[in-house]
């Protein structure tokens, strides 16, 4: 009990101590480059002033504004949501785009209720008679390929894939977290070096990971954990380095290849592996996991998410146009969305200088992959471009907070007014985007809910480069 105690105890600490671990962009964010919501010209738009947010990332990104109301649209698909009106920015990730599009889960306690419901959520909620999506299943899947991305809404289309989906649940109530048991590196697996050396293997040893589309890299440990590990990971991978090389995640009770063509960027010549910040007790698995597997988000289960992977079909060819079809197959409705892709310099959030003083193998890298979305909001729908993030549970799209009505201006905080979208301090806490709460150590059930009729609508996706507890799995053909 005591041990099971401990256990959960450090999957709620996963990101203690990421707090005060500032940092600071190089380079401003430039409003003037994005498209702002105009509130005067929505006919549908309601305030919810009483609602304010200040969002902190794990980027060193900072977000802040208040709640609002309106019609938005994705894709085909749109309803009546709560959504964040972004007053504030600092990042220069938001540059050249509109807001952001979080596909994460709803928070618990006070930072939920101050919050908009996530857009899934709020768009599958049987209860809102303004959607036209309420039989979309609260499933999605995303993967990307080295110039496409897509986002599937309602589970997965088998032909995006080869051979089994295998489904592991979440480690926690609120985020996409998964436990990682092993991370090899080598020519083959058989060869491999386990970079993962646990102090107390008996204890059944994992580390909590993040599934992170807002992610470049494979992001491993850059100390021993306090003790938990008798090793460096991040160390002994640069001493390991060659190529060639792959990396073999232990999820699930399965091995997960990661190949050299995903985690080395031969244009740049660089590799896209890093150390996490000082006080992170986990992993963060991004782009260069999703260009290997597709990767099913599941919200139905009210314990927990969870996660489906499948080794990605290669042969597929992303989708170009919304589009709407049907499988006789088992497989709940889906929708598919298109990303965009582009490219942006990347900008380190606090190892720039620990990273320019390993010089023998390519380790920083400076060109990553961040994805972007085509939505709408407002009557008449005004269009936004925002960035598409799974770490994030906020959907929101900027406003010019001077432009901003007065009966609006007036019930805000005065801070919020006073504080120029210009002028946004350039530093931010670890915070907000990766916590931990509400953890459960109880084994999810086995079971999923099957529907005869599959409809898969495709919504296109953008993307661009920027910056850089083992569990039974359960193996079957249904979304």
């Amino acid at each position: 009990e005591a041990a099971a105690m401990a256990r959960r105890a450090v999957r709620a600490l996963v990101l203690v101590g990421l707090v005060g671990a500032g940092s600071s962009f190089h380079t401003p964010y430039k409003p003037e480059q994005s498209r702002h919501f105009d509130v005067t010209k929505s006919s549908t738009f309601n305030p919810i002033t009483e609602k304010v947010f200040d969002l902190h990332y794990a980027d060193g990104s900072h977000l802040r504004g208040f709640n609002g109301v309106d019609q938005v649209w994705l894709g085909d698909y749109k309803c009546t949501a709560p959504f964040g009106v972004i007053t504030d920015c600092n990042s220069p990730d938001f540059n050249g785009v509109d807001g952001i599009l979080g596909f994460g889960l709803p928070k618990s306690g006070e930072e939920g209720r101050e919050l908009p419901t996530p857009i899934l959520f709020a768009m599958t909620d049987q209860e809102n008679k303004m959607s036209n999506a309420r039989d979309l299943t609260r499933k999605f899947s995303f993967f990307s390929t080295d110039i496409d991305a897509e986002v599937q809404l309602g589970g997965y289309d088998p032909s995006t894939t080869v051979g089994e989906m295998w489904y592991t649940p979440c480690l926690s109530e609120n985020d996409f977290i998964v436990g990682v048991t092993s991370l090899r590196f080598g020519h083959s697996y058989d060869s491999s070096t386990e970079l993962l050396k646990f102090s107390d293997p008996m204890d059944e040893p994992y580390l909590p990971s993040i599934m992170d589309s807002g992610t470049s890299c494979l992001v491993m440990p850059g100390d021993t954990l306090g003790g938990k590990l008798r090793n460096v990971p991040f160390n002994d991978f640069t001493n390991l380095w060659e190529e060639g090389k792959s990396f073999w995640l232990g999820i699930g009770g399965r091995e997960w290849q990661v190949p050299f063509s995903s985690w080395f960027l031969a244009r740049t010549n660089q590799t896209c592996v890093q150390p996490s910040p000082a006080g992170m007790q986990g992993l963060l698995i991004g782009d260069v996991f999703f260009r290997s597997f597709m990767v099913e988000f599941d919200m139905t289960q009210r314990e927990r998410p969870i996660i489906g992977i499948a080794p990605l079909n290669l042969k597929y060819m992303p989708v170009r146009n919304p589009q709407l079809g049907a499988f006789e197959l088992h497989h709940a409705p889906i929708t598919k969305l298109q990303l965009l892709r582009g490219e942006e310099t990347m900008f380190p959030a606090e190892h720039t200088e620990r990273l320019t003083q390993v010089d023998q193998i390519p380790i920083f890298n400076k060109k990553g992959t961040q994805y972007f979305m085509d939505v709408g909001v407002g009557t008449p729908k005004q269009p936004f471009t925002v960035i598409f993030d799974t770490g994030s549970a906020v959907f929101g799209v900027f406003v010019v907070k001077h432009d901003l009505p007065m009966s609006i201006r007036a019930q805000l905080p005065d801070d919020m007014i006073s504080t120029s979208l210009y002028m946004l301090e350039q530093k931010s806490s670890w915070t907000a985007k990766l916590p931990l709460a509400g953890v459960s150590s109880t084994k999810l059930a086995a079971g999923v809910v099957i529907v005869n009729l599959c409809m898969v609508a495709l919504v296109l996706i953008y993307r661009r480069k920027r910056r850089a507890v083992q569990y039974e799995s359960i193996s079957h053909d249904n979304c």
